[in-house]
């Protein structure tokens, strides 16, 4: 099997090269992400809780779905794509913000990642895919902030970083 690319970019998004996953992570180099926010008609979000067997992470809730484009994908097309990989569903999304973050984790890989995020709406269980997810739920906004504050150890770092500096871009009855 052939390791995922990852696609190398500048502080501009701009594409600057093609790398395998892991090594993009271990050396830390700038690549482009995204992160699915999908919210039920409650204004809900949909959570994941990774795998266990992920090489970061493992175990932790995140937003509904996240990865990287493959070379050639539009952000939505990669959304598309990957939500129903991991989710087992297909939704609309929407392009919303992006920003770069960097996370270091304890195994020493680090997420140096220029991250789009993506918002979509969907009112049904997902199906999701026993390789990437563990289990999912729907929270409200303001539960997963307060979860967040109480428990932050629960989350992963870059949906913590979403919630903290980008809250008014994923919540759409802000919109």
């Amino acid at each position: 099997m052939i390791e995922e690319q990852v696609i190398l970019v500048n502080e501009n998004d701009e594409q600057i090269g093609l790398m395998p996953k892991l090594e993009a992570h271990e050396k830390a180099l700038l690549h482009r992400a995204f992160s699915i926010f999908v919210f039920n008609d409650k204004n809900e979000l949909m959570l994941q809780q990774r795998a266990a067997h992920k090489y970061h992470s493992p175990k932790l809730w995140t937003n509904t779905c996240c990865s990287h484009q493959r070379d050639g994908e539009t952000n939505i097309q990669a959304g598309i794509r990957r939500l129903q990989e991991e989710m087992g569903f297909v939704t609309p999304l929407e392009e919303s913000i992006s920003f770069i973050y960097k996370a270091p984790f304890d195994n020493g890989l680090t997420e140096h990642e220029y991250d789009h995020i993506l918002i979509g709406k969907y009112n049904n269980d997902p199906n999701i895919n026993p390789d990437e997810v563990s289990n999912w739920k729907w929270m409200s906004l303001d539960n997963v902030q307060t979860d967040i504050k109480t428990q932050p150890e629960n989350y992963t770092e870059w949906f913590k970083i979403i919630f903290d500096k980008f809250y008014e871009h994923i919540n759409i009855t802000e919109a």
